[in-house]
């Protein structure tokens, strides 16, 4: 199983893409999606087109997204809800199943704590796929932990080959 994980922003939207096969994790790719200080309705229609892009090339059977938490700054939360949308507007074109996961339920299924510090995630994100460095900025990290926690969690027949899904 194909996962792809995502951490959304506005700024910068963390990817991964890992592979499950059997009780093994592996990490396909994984990146950064920044997008410049422009227009608004530009800068949604860039992380949708590279979004798509990023289905398009590594085919993933689900995707999942962290979710979003309105807690300090409302204004910024918003920003990110709009990035969010444009994603899932991506995943729904091509016609992808999605979940979503808080940030407690990702710490917990990473390090066990739901209250673990980012140091401790990408300690742990770095030991569960064999990554030779610590996976950086914080958005990647996240992304990456999203895909595990999806992995780890999913109900989906994990050996099926994939599903027959539109493009």
């Amino acid at each position: 199983m194909t996962i792809l994980g995502i951490d959304p922003g506005l700024e910068r939207v963390g990817y991964a893409v890992i592979e499950r096969n059997g009780s093994q994790l592996k990490a396909i790719a994984y990146g950064l999606i920044q997008t410049p200080r422009i227009d608004l309705p530009d800068r949604v229609r860039l992380i949708y087109e590279e979004i798509l892009q990023i289905i398009d090339k590594h085919e993933p059977e689900a995707i999942a997204t962290e979710r979003l938490l309105f807690t300090v700054n409302k204004t910024t939360g918003l920003d990110v809800a709009k990035a969010l949308g444009v994603i899932l507007l991506a995943t729904s074109v091509r016609g992808l199943p999605w979940t979503e996961y808080s940030p407690p339920e990702v710490k917990q299924s990473i390090v066990g704590n739901g209250n673990a510090e980012k140091k401790q995630i990408q300690f742990m994100v770095q030991r569960i796929l064999g990554l030779a460095e610590s996976p950086k900025p914080d958005d990647v990290a996240d992304a990456i932990a999203v895909a595990i926690t999806h992995a780890f969690r999913s109900r989906v027949n994990l050996q099926s080959p994939g599903r027959n899904m539109p493009k």
